[in-house]
């Protein structure tokens, strides 16, 4: 009897797939245009590492917040709007990288999928396609910052509600997955979901952690 799910021959293959292009963004793709030269002076490597793991820690999940900035140190100094924009466009390759993963797995199920599996593949595409635009939006909000008082509230505002929408696109794509029947696709997209969703939790904690800091009552 022919199945009308996914092989389970091809996840291997998928998996690989996503291997490699799940890579966070190097140092050099980061564009900050006003990060420390290498001949300018730095705060000992010990400090920056402490000021990343003390700023962690307003986090959910502190060791994958410390683990995924502590490569951008020498970029991040003790500079707390570069740890937060850095923390952004982690979330926004990963959200990247996750609209990659699905819309692959979206094709392979097009040409003989489950129908509730094909569907909540497209639905989850266009949610992280959504998230991406959020991040986005709220990364370019945070590389323009200017003004004070009400304006950068409105700013930072704008930061937190773009953000927090795409952690919701996130969290309602790893919902639609839970009728999905075949368990091999279920399981492996929402744990890669789920670990999507911890790193823009951090992301906007850290931002709400700048908010806290640089915008008075």
């Amino acid at each position: 009897m022919k199945s009308n799910s996914l092989p389970l021959v091809i996840f291997p293959l998928l998996l690989i797939h996503f291997h490699q292009s799940v890579a966070l963004l190097e140092p050099a793709t980061l564009d900050e245009s006003y990060a420390t030269s290498p001949m300018a002076s730095q705060p000992p490597e010990s400090d920056v590492k402490q000021f990343i793991h003390t700023s962690c820690q307003s986090t959910l999940y502190q060791d994958l917040c410390f683990n995924s900035l502590i490569f951008y140190a020498n970029t991040i100094q003790h500079d707390s709007a570069r740890l937060t924009r850095i923390a952004i466009k982690i979330s926004l390759t990963r959200a990247k990288n996750m609209a990659n993963y699905i819309s692959y797995l979206s094709s392979q199920a097009d040409s003989g999928g489950e129908p509730t599996t094909k569907s909540a593949l497209h639905d989850c595409y266009a949610l992280f396609g959504d998230a991406v635009d959020q991040m986005r939006d709220s990364l370019k909000q945070m590389q323009q910052l200017n003004g004070s008082g009400g304006s950068l509230r409105f700013q930072m505002s704008n930061v937190q509600t773009w953000l927090s929408a795409a952690m919701t696109n996130e969290d309602t794509c790893s919902d639609g997955l839970s009728d999905v029947p075949n368990l091999v696709i279920k399981e492996n997209v929402m744990d890669r979901v789920n670990k999507a969703m911890h790193v823009t939790s951090n992301a906007l904690a850290l931002v709400n952690k700048f908010v806290a800091q640089v915008v008075k009552p």
